[in-house]
């Protein structure tokens, strides 16, 4: 999936008449390759992927790159020495990219102000631009500004690649409906690699059954060796995270369930959020604040969360099933109470397009969820001066009736707001009195899968 709006950025920056440094990142399988293949196509670039090694052999792998390259023998003994041997083939701007910095940029080492004397043009005359990239989230977003200090201030420009949107996944699968794209993203997300191998013109349980519960399948063991890509005691946060997909949400609740302290699952969340994981979900702020939950712990990863719900508290009929009898029996009968939660996502996004757009009637500053005790608005927006646009989701039900729209009502006043705007999302269809409601009532607009 092409990535146009970090292309363009990428352009930009190169374009500027100096040298620069770009700390381009995203997760593991966000597609960053891709990204650089096209943004270097009739650029001259070098490319170098940074290895787990010692600074010795590091220094000696890059040493052979610019020699292939270049094709001249290189014996540096510094990286400053090593970058006094770059040249541009064409006298244009020269792009060196190291990839997977993670395993180079060190604290104890000196590759970071190498980097930062070629910028400032002490090792190569000529401009540069240099791109350390990374699929280490907690590596980008903390342990590189830690050991940086002053030189994090060269970083001309920092890129994240994040996931892909609903509205990408619709685009991407343009045979599919608007309901199969939801369960998509309420299943792999919008991680490119996962994205790139999903086949668009097979059915959701095919998909699920080839790449996930298949033993050959491309996602089988995806989930945990994620996680285990950066995180230690794979065991701890595996518990911790099939407790949150259980049900247990709150700090108190996952004490209760995994027999672990309080302090240690607060330094295991910690590690979970840093690597977006897991998110502590805070209810929109109102007036109704003692009528509110307070925060709740969420798998935010859509197929961390999934496999952790459907796949690992089974693993042992995994084995002894078929692929389709096993998502017959455990995945196909909650699939829809599941998919709840990403479709209020999509309802969400779909609240934030039309506010880009100026199609709501108040301009929108913050969109959330109000969490409530005994009740939930899905959707809230709000301005600047504390106007309020809600909404209220239905996935699972097969009409959605005038006592969905009451129990929103209720909601409001538990949370003391009102709306310039109800809007009422149904992945299926309106009953009669809704239908009527909405000719009257103009400020109550109904939203169905073909609008979405």
């Amino acid at each position: 999936m092409t990535r146009t709006n970090e292309l363009k950025k990428l352009e930009t920056i190169y374009q500027e008449n100096k040298s620069n440094i770009v700390l381009l990142y995203g997760r593991r399988g966000c597609g960053c390759e891709s990204v650089l293949d096209e943004f270097t196509t009739g650029k001259d670039y070098l490319y170098y992927r940074s290895r787990q090694c010692s600074d010795n052999k590091q220094l000696k792998y890059l040493n052979d790159q610019m020699a292939s390259a270049y094709d001249k023998k290189m014996e540096s003994e510094s990286f400053d020495e090593c970058f006094k041997n770059f040249k541009s083939k064409d006298g244009s701007k020269l792009v060196f990219i190291i990839d997977e910095a993670q395993f180079a940029i060190k604290k104890n080492n000196d590759l970071l102000s190498s980097l930062v004397s070629l910028k400032n043009r002490k090792l190569y005359p000529g401009k540069i631009m240099i791109i350390i990239a990374s699929s280490s989230i907690v590596w980008s977003e903390n342990t590189f500004a830690e050991f940086a200090g002053n030189s994090i201030n060269e970083i001309d420009e920092t890129i994240k690649l994040e996931n892909h949107s609903f509205l990408d996944i619709v685009r991407a699968f343009p045979n599919y409906t608007v309901a199969q794209c939801v369960s998509t993203y309420g299943i792999i997300g919008g991680v490119s690699d996962y994205l790139d191998r999903w086949n668009g013109k097979k059915s959701i349980k095919a998909n699920v059954c080839e790449n996930i519960l298949s033993p050959t399948g491309f996602l089988y063991s995806e989930a945990e060796g994620y996680i285990s890509s950066e995180l230690r005691e794979l065991s701890c946060y595996n518990t911790i995270l099939g407790s949150i997909a259980a049900g247990n949400e709150k700090l108190n609740d996952l004490f209760e369930d995994t027999g672990y302290s309080r302090a240690k699952i607060s330094v295991y969340m910690k590690n979970l959020a840093a690597f977006d994981v897991i998110d502590k979900v805070v209810s929109f702020e109102t007036g109704g604040w003692d009528n509110t939950k307070k925060g709740i712990y969420r798998i935010v990863e859509p197929y961390t969360n999934f496999w952790f719900t459907f796949v690992y508290p089974h693993l042992s009929e995994l084995i002894s099933h078929t692929p389709e009898a096993f998502y017959d029996k455990f995945i196909a009968p909650s699939l829809d109470e599941y998919l709840q939660n990403y479709f209020v996502d999509v309802c969400r996004e779909y609240l934030h397009l039309l506010n880009m757009v100026g199609q709501l009637p108040i301009k929108l500053v913050k969109i959330g969820t109000w969490l409530g005790k005994e009740g939930t608005i899905d959707v809230i927006g709000q301005s600047t001066n504390r106007e309020n646009v809600v909404g209220i989701c239905n996935w699972t039900e097969k009409t959605m009736g005038y006592e969905t729209y009451e129990k929103l009502l209720d909601s409001m006043k538990q949370a003391r707001i009102t709306a310039n705007t109800i809007f009422l999302f149904s992945a299926t269809k309106f009953d009669n009195k809704l239908v009527e409601l909405s000719k009257e009532n103009k400020s109550v607009v109904l939203v169905d899968m073909t609008e979405l």
